[in-house]
């Protein structure tokens, strides 16, 4: 495994384990508690596109402080394919604008549930992506 492949692999086993953990507690969760589901959630298909941007490595890397929008549009540019998780990484934005502009009401039921399932689907196909590759291994 070269090295771009084994940081890979290691950084998607700490995304998942992040859901995982934000998972275990969607249970006793309430609406109200989306903004502690979402910021993490959210940051987890930031760090799953980035992680696989690098170690693809023939994209130029947005910038550190790029939103989780931004990272996609790089690493969907000149790959249509990426497409997939568009709408997946806008609906992490668009809960995120309702909170701030206090917008409760205009989210689904249980957008808590919605973020961190959202995430995971993301999560997944990065990850059966690199696999598909030969990036990370089963």
């Amino acid at each position: 495994m070269s090295g771009n492949t084994h940081c890979l692999a290691q950084r998607l086993d700490r995304i998942d384990r992040t859901l995982r953990d934000l998972e275990t507690r969607l249970p006793e969760s309430r609406p109200e508690d989306l903004p502690g589901f979402l910021v993490p959630a959210t940051e987890a298909v930031r760090e799953a596109m980035l992680a696989y941007l690098e170690a693809e490595g023939e994209k130029p890397l947005p910038g550190p402080e790029a939103d989780v929008l931004e990272v996609w549009k790089a690493l969907v540019k000149g790959d249509p394919t990426w497409n997939t998780i568009r709408d997946n990484t806008r609906e992490l934005v668009y809960y995120a604008n309702c909170l701030a502009l206090g917008r409760a009401d205009a989210l689904p039921a249980a957008p808590q549930r919605m973020a961190v399932r959202t995430a995971r689907h993301v999560y997944l196909y990065v990850r059966t992506r690199a696999i598909r590759e030969r990036r990370v291994a089963e």
